[in-house]
């Protein structure tokens, strides 16, 4: 048993009569380093140990739960903590949903998410990459004017959460990245591109690919124009196409059905996407930078198949919103730290690759737009109507190839249409931070407003 776990596990003897607890614990140390002009301009490096305690107790309507959370591991913190979270109770509002998670019987994959390089690379070898990262890039095109941030960051964290109902997991993970934002110029115009490079360690990270990627959406978005408006194929990036699934999977939230604030409420076993949309969440997936052996209740996770070459087979729950829909936990709890709540959520969301890479979905497009960069999305999607009009930047496609760059464009559609509507899936999957990798995706029927 680890330390962490063990001192959780001994907090649970402190739980009164009728009352139920969990516990959960993290700690973890992370890196920051931000260079400019061959400088550091900023570096922080830090350690953080928390605690978030609940505590729930029946009631004639329902039960109560209380949480309290503590920034320190210190004995005094931990009572109050504990203390806190009893007194809360007292006022919560009753809900005879609520309910702590019980094991069900599903086995932990094992997953190796920790690298130890991320301790053991020496802090100047970190402050390094983000100079050369900076570097490499105002070299690497006589067109870039500035760097506006080269970044180095990374990670380490571990954490326990146990319950008097029998839930006892940990987690430990790591990860690195580095990132750069570049700005090209030409006669008077400015154009911005950001590259970046995750992986698990310092070790796994390429600055050239980081740069690269961050010179070339720069330059390439020189001498951009207003399109024409036109209907037709839109083919998203990879990153441009994550920020999709990430709102479709918000719409697959159990919490957001049951409460009526998703599109896909009452669709289950309807074909709601194209056939070759196949989407899955599946956190045992090492792969992803989301994966991870247990969701935030402590449930073992698993690998769910949210719509299957176009049918929507299930949505994702956690515990209480589980009990509100009259079906279990999927193992797919979320929640915002040691102070937050659980809640239904889609954790390391991934579309099944296609079979082409995108320059063959270039040519098979032939004539379109390539979507580079969304704005504007919190305020122009609604996951639960479905109305999606965004403003973009990116390069037409013409004749099978990049042509002109465009900016000061809207998009727009509805996402029930454009799942029903996309007609490429590519192979080039990209690993991505957060809760979604991706790849080139190409949707027809997409209403363009420019010039």
């Amino acid at each position: 048993m680890s330390e962490l776990l063990e001192r959780a596990q001994d907090l649970l003897g402190r739980a009164r009569g009728g009352e139920e607890m969990e516990v959960f614990i993290s700690r973890g140390v992370e890196t920051e380093v931000q260079a400019y002009q061959g400088e550091v301009e900023n570096l922080s490096s830090s350690a953080s140990a928390e605690i978030g305690v609940r505590i729930l107790v029946d009631s004639p309507q329902g039960a109560r739960v209380g949480s309290a959370y503590a920034g320190s591991l210190d004995e005094e913190a931990i009572d109050e903590a504990i203390t806190n979270a009893r007194d809360n109770a007292r006022f919560a509002t009753e809900d005879e949903f609520v309910a702590f998670a019980r094991p069900d019987g599903v086995g932990a994959a094992t997953l190796s998410l920790c690298d130890s390089r991320v301790t053991s690379t020496s802090m100047d070898a970190k402050v390094a990459m983000a100079i050369e990262l900076e570097a490499m890039v105002r070299a690497g095109d006589k067109r870039i004017r500035q760097v506006d941030a080269a970044n180095y960051s990374d990670y380490l964290s571990d954490a326990a959460i146990v319950t008097t109902t029998g839930i006892s997991a940990t987690l430990e993970r790591s990860g690195a990245y580095v990132s750069v934002e570049a700005i090209a110029s030409e006669g008077d115009e400015d154009q911005t591109g950001w590259g970046l490079s995750v992986g698990r360690a310092p070790g796994d990270l390429s600055l050239e690919k980081a740069a690269s990627d961050a010179i070339r959406r720069a330059t390439r978005m020189l001498g951009a124009v207003k399109a024409p408006s036109s209907k037709g194929i839109a083919v998203f990036d990879p990153r441009t196409a994550a920020t999709l699934w990430s709102i479709m999977g918000s719409a697959l939230s159990g919490d957001a059905v049951v409460r009526g604030r998703s599109f896909f409420a009452g669709r289950l076993g309807e074909m709601v996407a194209s056939p070759l949309v196949t989407l899955i969440d599946d956190p045992t997936d090492p792969r992803h930078f989301a994966a991870s052996p247990f969701d935030s209740e402590g449930l073992a996770s698993r690998r769910n198949e949210l719509i299957t070459q176009g049918q929507l087979q299930q949505f994702v729950y956690d515990t209480v919103s589980g009990r509100r829909a009259g079906t279990s936990s999927t193992g797919n709890a979320v929640r915002g730290g040691v102070s937050g709540s659980p809640s239904a959520g889609c954790r390391a969301l991934q579309l099944m690759p296609g079979d082409y890479d995108q320059d063959e979905i270039f040519r098979r497009v032939g004539n379109g737009i390539f979507v580079e960069s969304l704005t504007g999305v919190h305020s122009g999607v609604n996951p639960i109507s479905g109305d999606f009009s965004v403003g973009i930047t990116g390069l037409m496609i013409r004749d099978g190839v990049l042509a002109e760059p465009i900016r000061e464009v809207t998009i727009a559609s509805t996402l029930q249409r454009m799942l029903l509507d996309v007609i490429y899936v590519g192979n080039d999957v990209e690993w991505l931070p957060g809760t979604t990798a991706a790849q080139t995706l190409a949707i027809d029927a997409i209403a363009l407003s420019g010039s």
